[in-house]
């Protein structure tokens, strides 16, 4: 690698939710919609597309701009925001990108050449009538759509369902043709929502939004961000469109259900809605998926994660990391961002997470940028309070005897730096206010080993990190 990979994997400034990953030709390609830093709605920005070489996933490449909101004929003015994509190689060797406008009940096509060209207009998905998936009398609004295609076929999967409506059903699919607009068959249901899942395997982690699908052998993995909203679960079969069996949970963007190192359900993060999938990339699989910024929900960044696939298929929960695209624990020696934080959290509040609950809490520290939009600014941890932490997973330490933090803030105490959330302080470096990024520093009993790093504060106002040093 040409340097150590950190989450979140994009640039600090950029804001791409919803991941789904794909090799291409010996490429990673990311599509996903575009947040906007400090935005006030989910996805409104034009889609872009970064890229990696599949031996680095530390060197993304910006590909620009594939798909403007305002090709699609329903949103020449621009008034719609373009929400979660997906992206699929059709029959005929061309990329066809799938989309749903956020006021618009049918599905959107545009293809392209090439896997990160122009995309342009292509049609709305249709019955063979002419009629437009989602307003045939009975359909369900289309929302989130997942495609594979295999030989002449690619199935769409698409659904939305919350508490509040109880006319969802769940996930729903159809089978397309080669046009990848006309459907063939369905939909048909493949994963209940909360409404009608009694006496399912999916009890308690019904589908909620968020539809991908993978396949793996002769199984199809079906993705998917469960009612609990943090998490992303999976669902197999052994047919594309039927007869799914609920899997588990493969990562929460708050780590619930974790219970290595903290109480099973305490949040660890400023969970929030997720999405993404799995890819395998040099023999090896990874989760996608996205994380929480800004104090809102409305500016999240992809991050990744390695997982296993067992020998029977199953997929245990993996944690967030800082470190997930690196492969393995950092190097436990220089410099290193407060922006790729993979644990926000309060020292003292254990109780359990509702999707709310860290936009409600004021005091919750939070990564952000100074700047605007597109502003190239590197990220910081703000907002941290009294008896409250960010922590980094995971470093390969030895020799480690001082440590260096970077940090402002109307603020007067101390970090105490720890190798588990609510254990031993190992140095405490005491902070004054200032309105410029200032540097302290202290000695450290650091262990060798691989270690995660927390940083707690205690004292009065508010302080920022910027970053910290090993030495």
């Amino acid at each position: 690698m040409k340097k150590q990979g950190v989450n979140p994997y994009l640039p600090s400034w950029e804001y791409i939710p919803d991941g789904e990953p794909y090799l291409f030709n010996g490429r990673v390609y990311i599509y996903g919609s575009h947040d906007k830093f400090n935005g006030h709605v989910y996805c409104p920005n034009d889609y872009v597309c970064w890229s990696a070489p599949e031996n680095d996933l530390s060197d993304w490449r910006y590909e620009g701009v594939i798909y403007p909101k305002t090709n699609d004929p329903f949103n020449k003015d621009g008034s719609m925001c373009l929400y979660a994509p997906d992206v699929t190689r059709g029959p005929d060797g061309r990329y066809y990108l799938f989309y749903v406008l956020d006021k618009v009940d049918v599905v959107s096509v545009a293809v392209c050449n090439s896997p990160a060209g122009k995309f342009k207009f292509h049609g709305y998905v249709r019955y063979s009538d002419g009629t437009l998936l989602g307003r045939r009398e009975g359909d369900q609004p289309q929302f989130d759509p997942g495609v594979l295609t295999e030989g002449d076929k690619t199935y769409l999967f698409t659904g939305f369902c919350g508490r509040e409506n109880k006319t969802r059903p769940g996930a729903t699919a159809v089978v397309l043709g080669k046009d990848m607009l006309t459907v063939l068959e369905g939909p048909v249901l493949v994963v209940p929502g909360v409404h009608n899942s009694k006496n399912t395997s999916f009890e308690g982690y019904e589908f909620f939004e968020a539809p991908s699908i993978r396949k793996r052998g002769d199984t199809y993995y079906f993705i998917y961000s469960s009612i609990a909203s943090n998490e992303l679960c999976y669902a197999t079969s052994k047919n594309p469109i039927k007869d799914y069996v609920y899997g588990g949970v493969i990562i929460s963007n708050a780590d619930v259900h974790i219970g290595a190192y903290k109480p099973a359900e305490k949040p660890m993060n400023c969970g929030g809605n997720n999405h993404g999938s799995i890819i395998e990339i040099k023999n090896k699989w990874y989760i996608f998926y996205h994380r929480h910024t800004n104090g809102n929900e409305f500016s999240r960044q992809g991050c990744l994660e390695p997982l296993e696939i067992k020998a029977d298929g199953s997929i245990p929960q993996v944690e967030m990391t800082s470190c997930g695209p690196n492969g393995r624990p950092f190097e436990g020696r220089g410099e290193f961002p407060a922006y790729i934080a993979c644990n926000i959290f309060s020292v003292e509040d254990t109780q359990q997470l509702n999707r709310q609950w860290p936009f409600h809490n004021k005091n919750l520290p939070k990564i952000t940028q100074d700047g605007r939009d597109g502003d190239e600014e590197s990220g910081y941890a703000a907002n941290i309070a009294d008896n409250y932490g960010i922590g980094f997973k995971y470093f390969d330490c030895k020799g480690v005897k001082r440590i260096k933090i970077k940090t402002r803030g109307y603020n007067n105490g101390a970090f105490h730096v720890k190798t588990s959330w609510d254990g031993e302080s190992l140095a405490c470096i005491k902070i004054d206010y200032s309105n410029i990024w200032v540097e302290y520093s202290s000695d450290i009993s650091l262990p060798d080993g691989i270690h995660a790093l927390y940083f707690i504060y205690k004292g009065s106002g508010f302080a920022s990190l910027a970053s910290f040093t090993l030495e």
